[in-house]
């Protein structure tokens, strides 16, 4: 079983960025891997996908603000978010959908 730890997150000003970081303990080269969200009062939200062969899809708030992206050597892949919103705070988590495997999370808080 593939374990996926998430990394990056942090306290980040309005307009601020950060890169997150979801580590796998496998080889992840031949999985789409996503990231969600989970605010407080809020469902899971959907953020991106990438795919094996490296296509990216966005949820519409995200789109053109953030970016999915994998190291298959490193075992990685990496959101990069840039001009953070206070709506962006939450517990965001990556995941293999295709295997059921979730990470444990890691926290944005994006606040002035």
């Amino acid at each position: 079983q593939v374990q996926l730890v998430e990394s990056g997150g942090g306290l980040v000003q309005p307009g601020g960025s950060l890169r997150l970081s979801c580590l796998a303990s496998g080889s992840i080269s031949n999985y789409a891997v996503e990231w969600y969200r989970l605010a407080p009062g809020k469902r899971r939200e959907w953020v991106a996908t990438i795919t094996s062969d490296g296509n990216t899809y966005y949820a519409d708030s995200m789109k053109g603000r953030f970016t999915i992206s994998r190291d298959n050597a490193k075992n990685t892949v990496y959101l990069q978010m840039d001009s953070l919103k206070p709506e962006d705070t939450a517990v965001y988590y990556c995941t293999i959908p295709s295997r059921g495997n979730w990470g444990q999370g890691t926290q944005v808080t994006v606040s002035a």
